[in-house]
């Protein structure tokens, strides 16, 4: 009896390492991931501090012409002082 015995000794202390050896890749194949999601996290991130100063950046361009933009209605304005001052002179010259 001591046959059955060792042999069932020995499929299960061989099914043992497969197990462990299996749970080795599966540990190996997680911290891999981790890994990846890490960097990936790291990687959106930085994309975002960049495109926050990027956008930082064009609202700062954006308001600066703003500013040196033309008042449209103030130079319409004058436009229309400077026709009619034009016109009434060109009457009172005659």
């Amino acid at each position: 009896m001591s046959t059955p015995e060792g042999a069932v000794a020995v499929e299960l202390e061989r099914l043992r390492g497969a197990v462990a050896t299996g749970f080795a890749e599966v540990k190996g194949s997680l911290s891999v991931l981790m890994e990846r999601s890490t960097r990936t996290e790291q990687d959106l991130a930085r994309l975002r501090e960049d495109t926050d100063k990027e956008i930082d950046a064009l609202k700062s361009e954006v308001e600066q012409l703003k500013a040196r933009r033309w008042p449209l209605g103030v130079l319409g304005a004058v436009a229309g002082v400077a026709g009619a001052a034009t016109g009434a002179i060109s009457l009172f010259v005659r």
